[in-house]
């Protein structure tokens, strides 16, 4: 399914994939950090109003390029997909991590984005939401699961862990991500980088600290829409505050929803597009 392709980037290569067709292309940034791909399906949802080129970030297999480079190897990789594609300009859309990426690479290289697709993000305004996260996936597991779960992350964010911690990790508070976490679907076959996970939110906090987007998205000049669940245990309030950095940007809060709104309210991030465009 798609044309997969190779792109090559320092230290190695990130493995791509292009499919579906509309009148835009865009770039699809997935969450983590460290996570293998998994948007197949935000990709399905938009066929139809736009073709979709996805990728592995480096770090993960497929790829083959290192960990290291904190947000601005994640942002140099971006643009090096776009120059692949032969794409001057293009859509972004990212979701959780992959959506704060996204504002990254509009305020580094605002000339290269047509608009922003800014789906449950981590959010702009220190620390983007990060404590609530933790405290809402946490909030309902068993004491014993949550303390589980808690070490796990301090031991990767500590560089100290690897795979099977991460993923460890992941298994528990899957189910917290969505709306109802008894009907959560089968947490998917993953991959997870631990070095990338921890090298990356190092370098999301210390652009927190010197406010690089708080500063950089008011210059954007692109039409911007942030989609966002509801019940997400990112609060739904902070793409309320990314948005209002961006003129004219767009909020659309999806009712019912958690992490995932092309998971539990399918059509909604289409939707909100073609509403954005008109």
């Amino acid at each position: 399914m798609g044309s997969p392709f190779e792109v090559d980037v320092e230290g190695g290569m990130l493995a791509c994939r292009t499919e579906g067709g509309g009148d835009g292309d865009a770039v699809l940034l997935h969450g983590g950090p460290g996570l293998s791909d998994y948007l197949e399906g935000l990709a399905g949802e938009l066929d139809g109003v736009l073709r979709t080129t996805r990728y592995q970030q480096r770090g993960t297999a497929p790829s083959t390029a290192p960990p290291g480079g904190g947000v601005e190897a994640h942002v140099a990789d971006a643009l090096a997909v776009l120059d692949a594609c032969g794409l001057e300009r293009s859509w972004l859309v990212g979701h959780s991590w992959g959506g704060h990426l996204a504002m990254h690479v509009a305020v580094a290289a605002p000339e290269r984005v047509a608009g922003l697709v800014v789906v449950d993000p981590l959010g702009a305004v220190p620390d983007g939401g990060a404590k609530e996260l933790d405290e809402n996936l946490t909030e309902q597991l068993s004491p014993a699961a949550r303390d589980e779960a808690r070490a796990l992350d301090e031991r990767l964010l500590a560089g100290e862990g690897g795979e099977a911690d991460a993923l460890a990790m992941l298994r528990i508070v899957w189910p917290c991500y969505f709306a109802d976490p008894d009907a959560a679907p089968p947490m998917p076959a993953m991959r997870m980088s631990a070095a990338v996970y921890a090298d990356t939110w190092a370098s999301i906090n210390d652009h927190f600290a010197r406010a690089t987007l708080v500063g950089g998205l008011p210059c954007l000049r692109c039409p911007a829409v942030f989609v966002h669940g509801r019940e997400s245990p990112i609060p739904w309030r902070r793409s309320a505050e990314s948005a209002e950095l961006i003129r004219g940007a767009h909020l659309a809060v999806v009712d019912r929803c958690g992490h995932f709104p092309w998971l539990e309210r399918p059509g909604s991030v289409r939707r909100a597009f073609l509403e954005l465009v008109g």
